[in-house]
């Protein structure tokens, strides 16, 4: 009898390929992690973005049955970095802690950046949003933002403030002010808000923001005077202290946020353990309140809803960088 050769079928071979990807999909989600994880942040240990990720970190070691460890790399306003974890290998063992600065405003502010915000990584979840707060050496004869604007427009250039380096989200918010009163404030960069602090403390910068955990214990022990926060609305955590669109600039509204992402190529099955460890951890009622007590609002998106997100926040920026004429000349 002849032989028969049999051809498999555009639909059995279909299904081959779909039984094979599920069961890598499988075996990833099996297997990872076989080490320690690491959470880089772009800042000094002691701000809000180090408080975030260690809460996180505590959340999802037990889950996840490994060490995930901080490591903080400063420099740039987060930049720095940025760039180092874009050229780690896209295997969920080196995550990072993005916000505002790395994703929209160092881009739209220099081409001169390793990396693209959009294109090198995947997005697993946006932690919290939160405002900022402006503060100011208790030397500064001013109580409000109203007070503060006439002082700087009394003296111009010789009021200084801080921010947390080239492309950080608090630099846009001394340029806003700038350019929403009309006054000339001049710029110190620093590797992070908290080394920014410790010059406000000792009034060798005059202003700075930041965010509510770093700024507002050296409010109330009177080391500095909060003006106001950043928000359309006030804070829960500081609601006596007002919006700087209540007293003195009507419609400014700038906030903060943070979130996780890894570098594009993470295998998927991956990024869906992370995203349901960090939102079953970040929405745990305790960490709700470590994360309110620090004026953060608990987001906890979905991977998708979050990528959507960076985008629309890089294109906000990138007008905002625009109107203030803050692009580096190429």
């Amino acid at each position: 009898m002849p032989s028969v050769s049999v051809r498999p079928s555009r639909t059995g071979t279909f299904i081959f390929v779909l039984a094979t990807a599920l069961a890598a999909h499988h075996a990833h989600a099996q297997s990872y992690p076989a080490k320690p994880v690491r959470i880089v942040v772009g800042f000094v240990p002691g701000g809000g973005s180090d408080f975030i990720a260690r809460l996180v970190s505590q959340k999802i070691t037990e889950p996840l049955g490994r060490s995930v460890l901080i490591d903080n790399r400063p420099g740039a306003g987060g930049v720095i970095a940025t760039e180092y974890v874009a050229r780690q290998p896209a295997d969920g063992y080196t995550l990072l802690l993005t916000s505002a600065g790395p994703n929209g405003i160092a881009p739209a502010m220099t081409a001169k950046i390793a990396y693209d915000p959009l294109r090198d990584f995947d997005a697993i979840t946006q932690v919290v949003n939160m405002p900022f707060m402006m503060a100011v050496h208790p030397s500064l004869p001013v109580k409000n933002v109203k007070e503060l604007i006439t002082l700087a427009r009394t003296r111009p250039g010789q009021l200084n403030f801080g921010s947390a380096g080239h492309g950080s989200t608090n630099l846009l918010v001394g340029e806003i002010l700038k350019m929403s009163a009309k006054i000339q404030l001049t710029h110190v960069p620093y590797k992070g808000v908290a080394a920014a602090m410790t010059d406000a403390i000792s009034g060798q910068i005059q202003l700075m923001s930041g965010d509510l955990v770093t700024i507002w214990p050296q409010a109330r022990n009177g080391k500095l005077r909060a003006l106001a926060v950043t928000s359309a609305k006030r804070s829960s955590l500081t609601p006596e202290i007002p919006t700087i669109a209540e007293t003195g600039v009507p419609g400014f509204d700038t906030s903060g946020w943070f979130g996780l992402v890894a570098p594009t190529g993470t295998p998927r099955a991956v990024i869906e353990r992370l995203h349901t460890e960090i939102v079953k951890g970040i929405t745990a009622a305790d960490a709700r309140e470590r994360l309110s007590a620090i004026g953060g609002d608990v987001v906890a998106s979905s991977s998708a809803d979050f990528a959507t997100f960076m985008r629309a926040d890089h294109v906000k920026w990138a007008k905002v960088v625009a109107a203030v004429g803050l692009r580096d000349n190429p």
